[in-house]
């Protein structure tokens, strides 16, 4: 559906199409999403230079309006961006089909057969600020998996959004997936719209600041698939191995500190931070990052002071809070203090003590000698995700097809009732599983 055409439909009429057009998507074949999935990737290649001039409109745009770098960095499409995001989308049509596969098949009394099977949830609603790549990713996970989507972007990266779904409807007009499956707001105001749409949505997933997440969370009765911090740390043990320690910190803070999955607090052991800390802070303030320390680490290397509220701040920038610690019980028990539950990392030799930050660390990643850049859907070989989750419910970390959909039960069988099994001389069931 063109522009045009959703203005003139109020944003529930909107909704009953989307959830009409996933109504017949969920029927299609394996083979039908999959060729709908490789004609987007085909045409967001063709259309390269018409997505890259439309996301600078947004860049230039932003710039003007001051936005924060951090918020320019995720606006920011490039060409290298946009590849990965369209070999996410091959990669996604690669992977096995989600829906249709039989969990529980199993005989209740002869001639009688329960079956959970996956099913698609139905309509997903996305709200995301810039971050324009997360359209292509989620669309692709939406119709892999059998859903249709409400994407409402930031007004940040309308001019890219909006040439990112003219290019997917046009690659769908010519598949058997009904363009109507994807949407397109651009208004602020249909947010709110949207979220009281719980007849026809049946998930949200924010992506965007933790303010906004939170608002979001705040107002709707609809599920909601997000976080709203990711303060990430990494701590280095005594017994790290220090060439590692810095390589893995360099990379989790500079590598995308826009991410969520850069970390925001390093924690050093006090026996190993004399010689570690500074070789780290001289590679950190090599990449530009101011650091904030505790009074232990500034009576080892120079940085401005840091004070509880940097133990609690995403900073989503070129910014790191440094706090020494005398034990790794010491360490696990600020991460679960402070953290967002989304990804921590320990460097260490000692197996034994990576083991209990492991298994101590309340966290959707926990992570022993690597980067928390590798939270990530992509990296996991999910092809792509439609968010990360810090909720303690599954799904949990780097969503992808797993969390797009849902199960029935389905029970097959031949004139059975229930009194059969009930009363004086009740009959036994079976229970005896079948092979799948």
């Amino acid at each position: 559906m063109v522009a045009s055409q959703i203005e003139s439909l109020s944003l529930t009429q909107v909704a009953q199409q989307t959830r009409r057009a996933a109504s017949q998507l969920a029927v299609l074949s394996t083979e039908d999403r999959n060729q709908a999935l490789n004609a987007i990737a085909d045409a967001l290649t063709q259309a390269t230079p018409e997505i890259l001039e439309a996301n600078q409109k947004d860049l230039d745009a932003a710039e003007q309006d001051g936005i924060s770098p951090a918020l320019y960095a995720r606006l920011k499409l490039g060409e290298s961006k946009l590849q990965s995001a369209i070999t996410g989308v091959k990669d996604v049509a690669k992977l096995a089909d989600p829906v249709g596969t039989v969990q529980i098949n199993r005989e209740l009394d002869q001639g009688l057969i329960l079956q959970r099977v996956t099913c698609p949830l139905g309509v997903l609603g996305i709200i995301f600020e810039a971050r324009p790549e997360a359209l292509i990713q989620i669309t692709s996970l939406a119709i892999k998996s059998g859903n249709g989507v409400i994407l409402k972007g930031g007004k940040e990266a309308i001019n890219s959004c909006q040439a990112l779904v003219k290019v997917i409807h046009q690659a769908l007009s010519n598949t058997k997936v009904n363009p109507d499956a994807v949407q397109l707001l651009t208004t602020r105001e249909e947010i709110k719209q949207l979220l009281a749409l719980d007849r026809y949505v049946d998930l949200i997933i924010p992506r965007g600041s933790n303010s906004f997440v939170r608002y979001v969370q705040d107002n709707t009765r609809i599920p909601v698939l997000g976080h709203a911090d990711g303060i990430c740390h990494l701590y280095i043990d005594k017994s790290a191995n220090q060439t590692q320690a810095v390589e893995i910190t360099v990379d989790a803070k500079t590598h995308y500190p826009a991410a969520c999955n850069a970390i925001e607090t390093l924690l050093v052991h006090q026996d190993i931070a004399a010689t570690a800390l500074p070789s780290i802070a001289k590679a950190l303030i090599a990449e530009g990052v101011e650091l904030r320390g505790d009074t232990a680490t500034r009576e080892i290397i120079e940085a401005q002071p840091a004070t509880e509220e940097d133990w609690n701040t995403e900073y989503s920038d070129l910014i790191l809070a440094i706090k020494i610690v005398d034990s790794v019980e010491n360490a696990i028990a600020h991460i679960n203090t402070y953290g967002s539950k989304h990804t921590d990392a320990i460097v260490t030799q000692d197996n034994t003590v990576a083991k209990m930050f492991q298994n101590q660390v309340d966290a959707a990643g926990v992570y022993h000698n690597c980067s928390t850049r590798f939270a990530d859907g992509f990296r996991y070989g999910f092809g792509a995700e439609v968010g990360i989750s810090t909720q303690q419910m599954p799904p949990r970390g780097p969503v992808g097809l797993e969390g797009l959909v849902t199960y029935k039960y389905k029970v097959t069988g031949d004139g059975h009732i229930a009194a059969t099994y009930t009363g004086s001389n009740p009959k036994a069931f079976t229970h005896r599983n079948l092979n799948q």
